[in-house]
């Protein structure tokens, strides 16, 4: 295993996550694979997911540089967006998100999480918040220089050079992982929304040498943009650690699962989640995990993956999300 100088980090995760066996998800689909999720939804309760990962290195360079307020945006139920107002409660660190979305007329889900932890939040029509992003960044950061604060600016998901850490340092779990579970080699197939955590991975992989094949399958967007993304991501990240080990990787994305839009799921995206929590007690979200883990379903009924025995899900997390669109979910309740 190659022994990397990480850059600075706070302890907000729980780790490691463990790696389990889906014993009966893989009768039901496996079709000879063995189906194995690895548990990033227990990286901890408020902080859970994939996001807290990435932000340990982000909130260490905040709090190195001085910074005493942290800004970011997302959609009005991001996760990323929630776990950085809780990763800010608990540092001690001010939070100002920036939605992108009309305010809501109630509070549900993450975005009553972000109010609890005490963050700023503004809303901004969709419109707005596409065109304008970077000048909402530079008119927050530049109010809160003239307040006498010190801003970082974080951006969509926690994604770029410095974030990619997040799933670089847990390819060290994944080694540890596939040692203790006797597996040889395998997919692993991760969704994929803002790049960050797929760029962690396919870098984490590529410096370790695991015999992994990283898949990402995009929950907006398309390919292209995700090879650009990832491309991007790791650009940035031998930009501003240029010490680092020269790569060869190929990142892989896996289109055609986006439905109607981000955040919009399909009837079927829906039925899966309700039957996989219902097998195995393990529950996905219909934004990210649950578009995932039917494409990988798709893909394995396709035969994408070969004769490759075992296939690793990662689970990101995003339980909060189930709840304001529990509208999804046909359930009509057992009667005794």
């Amino acid at each position: 295993m190659v022994s990397l100088g990480y850059p600075p980090r706070v302890e907000l995760a729980t780790r490691p996550t463990p790696l389990q066996y889906l014993e009966r998800a893989s009768q039901r689909w496996g079709r000879g694979h063995r189906l194995w999720v690895k548990r990033d939804d227990l990286t901890g309760c408020l902080l859970s997911g994939n996001k807290v990962r990435k932000l340990e290195f982000i909130v260490a360079h905040a709090l190195e540089q001085g910074c005493d307020t942290l800004i970011t945006c997302g959609g009005l139920q991001s996760n990323h967006c929630r776990a950085t107002a809780f990763a800010g409660a608990q540092m001690g660190l001010a939070v100002h998100l920036l939605l992108r979305g009309e305010q809501p007329a109630g509070s549900e889900g993450n975005y009553l999480l972000d109010q609890l932890a005490g963050a700023t939040i503004n809303c901004y029509p969709k419109r707005q918040y596409v065109a304008e992003l970077p000048a909402l960044f530079e008119h927050w950061q530049a109010h809160y220089r003239a307040a006498g604060r010190k801003a970082l600016v974080i951006p969509t998901g926690g994604s770029d050079g410095l974030g990619i850490w997040g799933y670089i340092a847990a390819c060290d779990e994944l080694a540890d992982d596939l040692a203790g579970a006797d597996i040889a080699s395998a997919q692993l197939v991760t969704a994929t929304g803002s790049g960050g955590t797929q760029a962690g991975l396919t870098v984490g992989v590529a410096l370790q040498q695991l015999p992994l094949t990283v898949w990402g399958i995009n929950v907006c967007d398309d390919e292209q943009y995700f090879l650009d993304k990832v491309a991007a991501d790791v650009a940035d990240w031998q930009a501003r650690y240029p010490d680092m080990p020269a790569l060869d990787y190929e990142p892989r994305i896996i289109d055609g699962y986006v439905g109607s839009g981000y955040g919009i799921a399909a009837p079927e995206v829906f039925s899966l989640i309700a039957e996989l929590a219902a097998l195995e007690g393990l529950l996905l979200d219909p934004v990210y995990t649950g578009k995932a883990f039917f494409g990988m379903v798709r893909e394995i009924a396709a035969g994408r993956f070969g004769d490759c025995r075992d296939i690793v899900f990662l689970h990101t997390g995003g339980a909060f999300g189930v709840f304001p669109q529990a509208r999804g979910f046909d359930l009509p309740g057992k009667v005794q």
